[in-house]
């Protein structure tokens, strides 16, 4: 019975690579955090959204202070998680 041939060695992703992958991801959930936070306390974007001017309902509905702030906890969420990201962050 021949013996199985030799299993390659497992490729180790270099560490540049790594620390540059997490500084976008953490560069990307603060914009998003940032800009999902901003939004709806913007009258250019929030009030004159052509979504909400032709569905009145639903300007209705978003002009409320608690659904703003839900988006706005939401991005606040966002940039926690990215922060977490940037501060746990070990060499493996």
């Amino acid at each position: 019975m021949p013996a199985p041939p030799p299993r390659p060695a497992p490729q180790r992703i270099p560490l540049w690579l790594v620390r540059a992958e997490l500084f976008l991801r953490v560069l990307l959930r603060m914009y998003i955090g940032i800009a999902i936070c901003y939004a709806p306390w913007s009258s250019l974007f929030w009030d004159q959204n052509p979504l909400f001017v032709q569905f009145p309902t639903l300007a209705i509905f978003a002009a409320n202070g608690a659904v703003r702030g839900i988006i706005s906890g939401i991005g606040l969420l966002n940039l926690w998680i990215a922060f977490q990201d940037a501060i746990h962050f070990r060499n493996r």
